[in-house]
């Protein structure tokens, strides 16, 4: 029998708040005021996470489609909500959009693996289709963030070449091309270096979860090989779509930038 990880007892779990101390000290030093946020962060880690594992043993026990399915909805739902409040202060409504463009995009690439890649049967089977595409999830709710901030951030700092250039005769596309470029490349970036270093700078989290479940190496590589992959399309097709949502909001009807002048 492959040997799996020993159980971690509450004791142990607490002793993990060690760390949470250290960056708290280290906060208090150098006076970063982070000590509300690493308390703010370490509770709902907690209680995040244990009602989480509560709601998956009822989950997978249940093995049915629409539970799994609606958990993923919601899953996806929370994700648009953090990302819209870091968007907050612009000034043009991105929720219903950016919701259904994850659920599309997510949807798709997360089918695509269980389906068709590890062949689950059935597909939505919870065990697989959840912690999959949770992971999809995670990672490109980051990289979209990362790159409708850089979008706004590029439109306000470039607004006098982009105005010149619907001036002279582009059309909204035209004149916002190399700010589109740039915010899709912020989105994509991360998800490549981490393809970069994978195996010699660091052992992603799928496969040391496997390998501590007692999995056999190869196997656990090859879900970690899928998951990297998967991860770099979904932020380059859900990145793809949002950026160019939210510049045709931008412009508007009349190709112009004076939507990032309101407030909402």
């Amino acid at each position: 029998m492959t040997p799996t990880a020993p159980d971690i007892g509450l004791w142990q779990l607490g002793l993990g708040l060690i760390f949470i101390l250290i960056a708290g000290f280290a906060s208090l030093a150098h006076g970063l005021k982070l000590g509300r946020d690493l308390a703010v962060g370490t509770l709902r880690t907690f209680a995040q996470l244990f009602l989480m594992g509560y709601v998956l043993v009822y989950v997978f026990s249940l093995q049915n489609m629409w539970l799994t399915l609606g958990m993923f909805t919601v899953m996806v739902a929370f994700a648009a909500r953090i990302i819209l409040a870091r968007l907050k202060k612009e000034p043009v409504s991105l929720a219903w959009p950016l919701f259904l463009s994850m659920l599309a995009s997510y949807s798709m690439v997360s089918l695509l693996v269980t389906a068709v890649i590890v062949e689950a049967v059935p597909w939505w089977r919870p065990e697989i289709f959840i912690p999959l595409s949770g992971m999809v999830v995670g990672n490109s709710m980051t990289a979209l963030a990362v790159s409708l901030e850089r979008l706004f951030s590029d439109l306000r700092g470039q607004r006098s070449e982009i105005e010149a250039m619907l001036c002279l005769g582009a059309d909204s596309a035209e004149a916002s091309r190399s700010v589109t470029r740039r915010a899709m490349s912020a989105g994509m970036i991360p998800s490549i270096n981490s393809m970069m270093g994978v195996g010699l700078v660091f052992i992603p989290g799928m496969m040391t979860g496997q390998i501590l479940a007692g999995q056999d190496p190869q196997q656990a590589v090859r879900y970690q090989i899928v998951v990297m992959l998967m991860l770099v399309g979904s932020t380059a097709v859900s990145a793809l779509i949002m950026v160019r949502l939210a510049v045709r909001r931008v412009f508007g009807k009349a190709w112009n930038l004076s939507a990032l002048d309101s407030r909402k």
